[in-house]
């Protein structure tokens, strides 16, 4: 037993084992702020396609924020080049409200921002960093990654 003890001891002052300080961390990512725009960002261009769609859009907020080539946080990639064109996300920067105006969706929004946020599912994009609707009748000149719902996505 007191061997058991001591391996156990060593494997808490060497790290092999979380100590209590890391299993109360919390990523900088999750905070209320942005947890919101990676929401709107969802919301605004995603709301008609549905949770995977929605998530779509919320991956690729979330692979710009791990690119060197973006911010590196959620609202400062959704609100990057202000709020006249060229911005990054078109809802932004249209010059109408951002307010969310369907309670329901929004709320969706909001949950599936929470859930990316604290615990990142598989990128349904494939490590998409841009996007557009299939309205859209010339296909931009970048690595497409994937189709889903209205959106095409591209690395």
């Amino acid at each position: 037993m007191k061997i058991i003890l001591n391996l156990l001891v060593v494997a808490v002052l060497t790290g092999c084992v979380a100590g209590p300080r890391e299993q109360a961390y919390q990523t900088p990512e999750a905070d209320p702020s942005s947890t919101r725009c990676l929401a709107l960002a969802m919301y605004w261009e995603a709301r008609g396609e549905g949770q995977e769609g929605m998530e779509a859009v919320g991956s690729v907020v979330l692979n710009r924020v791990e690119d060197e080539r973006f911010p590196d946080d959620p609202c400062s990639v959704v609100y990057q080049g202000g709020e006249t064109p060229p911005c990054q996300f078109s809802w932004w920067c249209d010059g109408k409200s951002d307010r969310p105006v369907h309670e329901g969706l929004w709320q969706t929004s909001l949950a599936l921002s929470t859930n990316l946020l604290h615990e990142r599912s598989a990128d349904p994009t494939h490590g998409a960093l841009f996007f557009h609707n299939t309205s859209i009748s010339k296909p931009w000149k970048r690595t497409r990654t994937a189709r889903i719902g209205n959106h095409i996505f591209y690395r």
